[in-house]
């Protein structure tokens, strides 16, 4: 996801959002811990787009 579609959702979908990342990225991990994980570049993608998502929410709590 790009961060110019992120700067578009208010703080809500943001929180929303960066939950769902979490969960899919403990899903993952455990995933690669059971050798059931084939894709680990995978792992790279959700990790930035976590970066992503709290970057955007800290620049807008630091704008206030």
């Amino acid at each position: 996801m790009k961060a110019s579609e992120l700067r578009q959702k208010n703080d809500a979908e943001l929180a929303s959002e960066l939950l769902d990342l979490r969960k899919a990225q403990f899903s993952l991990r455990m995933q690669l811990a059971t050798q059931q994980l084939n894709n680990t570049s995978q792992l790279a993608k959700l990790r930035k787009d976590i970066a992503r998502i709290k970057t955007i929410q800290h620049e807008r709590a630091t704008a206030r």
